[in-house]
């Protein structure tokens, strides 16, 4: 096992810069989740740690050592990817003993260890199968078991269950969460989906042109987001986000009228889905008109067009209603949230 410490790591291909001054800590056992859309730094990030790519200047520690020029063969990490990258030759016991052959551990010894690496994943029945005949989910079970076997200091994986169906997908996130936590080994764990975010991580790094704009425990990141673009990008539909002014202890947008405690200026309110509640239209702080109605199964989607903007709102699952409809929302006053609208920074509540 090991930390992982990032010290003012970026790295450049010429005027480009994918990883911009970026420093993290990694405790040692932790499950870190980077998290951001595509472009945002977050492969390039892993494969530094890997070793895979060199960074333009800063430093990666593992606990004290400085691994910045240290081939990957020599880091003693295992890498998962979301391709699988197994043999289609060699059986299932062969790729997952793979590493340990090429480390010279004897037959008797990696066979031990290879049915001890496949029971964790409940692998066991298929040793002697080609992964050929393998479903999806239990060919990325292979390659995870070939990551555990030789129990590495680091485990790094790159969209390792986007090939997977949702259901999969599901199934796959309890077992690779259930076995980090039952072999303690420090993950890195980078994917653009933030449900894998949000129920994997101890912590996640929400990531943006380079650079980490919140870093902390799902929880957090959901309830308290730094900034708009954290708010905007967590959250399924996403946080809503309506500019407007406060003045004399009320927020004003069109067709908004909100009242709040906080400082005067030009602010952007933000409020999620499942924290407005539906309402007749008069009197209502938020006064619209029904765009949309959709039926999620434990729950209906409401999206109302409020002025020129559209804002979702969760109901229960047998609320009904009809598009055009006027409509009012009430905001959970201990939910609503406020960003300065130049810098997107958050101000509070």
């Amino acid at each position: 096992m090991a930390r992982i410490t990032l010290r003012n790591l970026t790295k450049r291909w010429g005027g480009a810069v994918a990883v911009d001054d970026q420093s993290l800590a990694v405790a040692d056992g932790a499950f870190v989740v980077l998290l951001g859309p595509s472009g945002c730094g977050k492969t390039t990030t892993m494969r530094m740690i890997a070793g895979l790519e060199t960074p333009s200047s800063g430093r990666i520690l593992f606990d004290d050592d400085n691994v910045t020029e240290v081939p990957t063969r020599a880091r003693d990490v295992a890498m998962v990817f979301q391709n699988y990258g197994l043999y289609p030759h060699m059986t299932v016991a062969d790729n997952i003993g793979y590493p340990l052959k090429l480390r010279g551990v004897g037959r008797a010894e990696r066979r031990r260890l290879v049915e001890d690496a496949a029971a964790r994943v409940e692998l066991g029945p298929y040793l002697g199968r080609a992964p050929a005949a393998l479903s999806g989910g239990q060919r990325q079970r292979v390659a995870l078991a070939r990551a555990i076997v030789r129990r590495p200091r680091v485990f790094l994986m790159d969209e390792p269950l986007s090939n997977l169906d949702a259901k999969l997908r599901v199934s796959m996130r309890a077992e690779i969460k259930h076995l980090q936590h039952a072999l303690g080994v420090t993950t890195v764990y980078v994917t653009h989906d933030q449900i894998e975010a949000m129920t994997l991580a101890d912590t996640v790094a929400v990531m943006d042109r380079g650079r980490i704009r919140q870093l902390g425990p799902p929880s957090a990141i959901y309830d308290t987001p730094a900034d708009t673009f954290v708010a905007g990008f967590i959250g399924s539909p996403a946080m809503n986000l309506l500019d407007g002014e406060i003045e004399a202890g009320m927020f004003r947008s069109d067709r908004v009228a909100i009242r709040t405690a906080a400082a005067p200026g030009a602010v952007t309110l933000g409020i999620r889905p499942e924290d407005l509640s539906l309402a007749p239209a008069a009197g209502a702080p938020i006064r619209g008109t029904i765009f949309a109605v959709a039926p999620t199964g434990e729950s209906v989607l409401v999206t109302v067009t409020v002025g020129r903007s559209r804002v979702a709102a969760r109901a229960a699952r047998d609320w009904r209603g009809r598009e055009g409809e006027a409509i009012g929302l009430r905001p959970d006053p201990l939910r609503v949230h406020l960003f300065d609208r130049d810098s997107g920074l958050r101000r509070g509540r």
